[in-house]
């Protein structure tokens, strides 16, 4: 069943990148990175299918990735790159509706899309092949960063944009491929973002007690101890919301307005804990004084 999960997901992150490359960069003339970016200046050259040619493009990286990868990374990234190719030439019909006039538009939220559907096959251990095995490649023998490497190639199709077109379209390229890797990332990171934070107290237990009580979230102590004082104390660590922030900071403030507090963002949360069972709330609340005065 995970199995058939994970390549639903890489299904439909193909699909909306592909629909991202269809519906806003085609129209307008602007290119994504990648071998994607190379078949699409052919397309605007002579008119070649997008995902045929991004398929035949990618042969000979495949053909690298098994004598340079093995066969388990080759796999997944012949799913990815089968799936991909597939739905670029699906979704081409979207490049005849010119939804958007506005090149700047077309180059943002076609990175937005872009970023989606890449990020969404990335964080389920997909690849849509292209630049990324070469990427890899480098990076097993030559110790290079892989980011660095894929960029550097997609500045050359930049710069062939430039050429065949006009400045104005290089750079709204480059913009879309900005917003692209800058959403891939953040969905890579996790779209549920939490806030962890540390609360250094001499009352560290009431404080856990108010968080428990008044956020219904579990909490952790964490022992440390002063470097200057020697003194040892629990610290207080609790995972929430960003909406629970506020009542955070009142609780500690109401019990002890000399406690440190450091706030850090958390880009995922998983495991058991994060949230206290209603039952359990329920029974901490009983016969308890509100530590926030209820209105």
């Amino acid at each position: 069943m995970k199995l058939i999960e994970r390549y639903g997901f890489i299904v439909l992150g193909c699909l909306i990148s592909s629909c991202g490359i269809n519906l806003f960069y085609v129209p307008s003339n602007l290119l994504t990175g990648g071998v994607t970016g190379i078949s699409m200046v052919v397309l605007f050259l002579w008119g070649l299918p997008l995902g045929v040619q991004t398929f035949v493009y990618n042969i000979p990286l495949l053909i690298a990735a098994y004598y340079f990868l093995g066969k388990k990374y080759l796999a997944d990234v012949i799913v990815g790159t089968v799936i991909f190719s597939v739905c670029l030439d699906l979704t081409q019909y979207l490049s005849a509706l010119h939804v958007v006039g506005d090149v700047m538009l077309s180059s943002v939220f076609g990175g937005v899309l872009c970023g989606i559907g890449y990020g969404i096959v990335f964080r389920n251990n997909g690849s849509t092949g292209g630049f990324d095995i070469i990427g890899a490649i480098v990076k097993k023998y030559y110790s290079f960063d892989m980011g660095a490497v894929i960029f550097s190639f997609n500045c050359m199709i930049v710069v062939v944009a430039g050429f065949l077109f006009d400045v104005t379209q290089a750079l709204f390229t480059l913009i879309g491929m900005f917003v692209s890797a800058n959403i891939t990332d953040k969905v890579i990171a996790g779209i549920n973002h939490r806030k962890a934070v540390l609360i250094i107290s001499d009352k560290a237990a009431e404080i856990a007690d108010g968080i428990i009580y008044e956020v219904g979230r579990g909490v952790t102590f964490l022992h440390g101890q002063g470097a200057y004082t020697q003194k040892e104390r629990n610290v207080v660590f609790v995972v929430v919301k960003t909406t629970q922030i506020a009542k955070i900071k009142t609780i500690v403030d109401i019990i002890d307005e000399s406690a440190f507090m450091i706030i850090i963002s958390a880009n995922e949360v998983m495991g058991r804990g994060f949230t206290l069972p209603g039952l359990e709330i329920e029974k901490l609340r009983q016969g308890r004084k509100p530590v926030i005065p209820e209105d």
